[in-house]
Order: C-alpha cells, then sequence, then structure tokens
C-alpha cells in the first residue's frame, strides 16, 4: 500500500527479483512512479479497504507492506492484513517512533523513517565503534562493518579473528560479499562485518588500530 518514492521503489525491487506484486494507492497517477515495464497489478482505492485488499489478491499473498505518508492508514492496514486476512509478513512504516514501540509489541514489524535515518547518519559521524550497525535484542551480540586499517592488509583473516576475538561474517570485496575462509587473505578496501561480543568491542577495535601481533 502507497506507490510514493518508497512503495514504488520496493514495487520494482520484488519485481526485479521474480515476485508478483500488487501495489495500491487512492490517487491513480501516484502509478506512474512504476514506469512502464511494471507487469504487476495497480488498484486505485485505500489499503485498508478491505475490498480493496480482496481485489488486489490479499488472499493469495505471502506478505503485506502500508508504506504510504501516513501513519495511521499504514497501521489500520497492516492490521487488518494480519488480523482479517492472516497475513503473517506484515510492515508498517511509522514516522512516530513511539507509536512504532507500540506496534511492534503488537506483533507488526515495523520501520520508524525518522529514527532510522536518524540512526544511519549518527553511524556514519561517530567514531569507529562508537555505535554497531547492528545489535541483538539482547544487547549481547553486535555488527560492526569496518573498513579494513592498512597494517591488516596482507593478513589472512583467520589470525584476525583470533586476536580481536571476533568474528568475520562476511567480506564486501570489490563491490560483492564473500563468505572468508582460512585462507582467506585480507586484502586492501575490505569492508570487514564484524560480529562481536558487546563486552569484546573495546578489545577487538584495539586490535584493529594496533595491527597484528608479531609471530
Amino acid at each position: 500500500m502507497g506507490c510514493g518514492r518508497v512503495g514504488s521503489t520496493l514495487a520494482r525491487s520484488l519485481e526485479d527479483r521474480n515476485h508478483t506484486v500488487a501495489i495500491i494507492d487512492s490517487d491513480p497517477d501516484a502509478f506512474r512512479r512504476l514506469g512502464p515495464t511494471f507487469n504487476g497489478d495497480k488498484v486505485t482505492g485505500y489499503g485498508f479497504d478491505q475490498e480493496v485488499l480482496e481485489k488486489a489478491g490479499i488472499r493469495r499473498a505471502d506478505a503485506f507492506a502500508a508504506v504510504s505518508s501516513g501513519d495511521n492508514s499504514n497501521i489500520i492496514a497492516a492490521r487488518v492484513a494480519r488480523e482479517t486476512f492472516g497475513i503473517q509478513q506484515v510492515v508498517a512504516r511509522i514516522y512516530d517512533p513511539g507509536r512504532a514501540e507500540v506496534y511492534q509489541r503488537l506483533g507488526i514489524t515495523t520501520v520508524a523513517t525518522v529514527k532510522w535515518t536518524a540512526d544511519q547518519v549518527l553511524r556514519r559521524i561517530l567514531p569507529a565503534g562508537a555505535e554497531p550497525d547492528f545489535r541483538d535484542p539482547s544487547g549481547t551480540i553486535r555488527v560492526d562493518h569496518i573498513r579494513v586499517p592498512e597494517h591488516w592488509v596482507g593478513q589472512r583473516t583467520i589470525h584476525f579473528q583470533e586476536q580481536s576475538r571476533s568474528r568475520i561474517a562476511w567480506i564486501d570485496r570489490l563491490g560483492e560479499g564473500m563468505l572468508p575462509t582460512r585462507d582467506t587473505v585480507i586484502q586492501e578496501g575490505d569492508m570487514l562485518h564484524l560480529v562481536i561480543r558487546e563486552e569484546g568491542a573495546a578489545h577487538a577495535y584495539s586490535v584493529l588500530d594496533h595491527g597484528p601481533e608479531e609471530g
């Protein structure tokens, strides 16, 4: 629901991944954002209206995303999709972080737009290690995205993991993701995605900054 910039991008991305998509918007002119190559269904109406949802094929759907510009419309539509039609994979875009937390507890996955954007900016302006890119709900495990320092270039990933007491989940290298093996050597420009225990983050960053131990 919602064929604004987010909704139209999401719809095209899903279709590019060979999914069947139906998109709902109250303004038929909004569908122009989809471009001429979009093959999905375009349904004019309000996404919290059960008849509109039926017309869009909600009973055949595996997932529903409410990404209009209105918090109330998104929440109502998400609840109808989940509670009336039994859709398990439901996501609602919410601008108000307080509301987002409430509906998250009700079992509706929410994306709090303002908070998400602020968090993304925060992670990019704070010093490395100050704020992880992900922290599990218990606060025990974090995932940090680190540009590899020059003094680690040429070292095997297994040595870095042993010395830093972290795990490299994957490496972004030359625009592609790769899973490291014991024989993988760190290269210039690598982006390491580290899984670290929260209490071990300071040690991991110390090892990262000071370079490999001799021998």
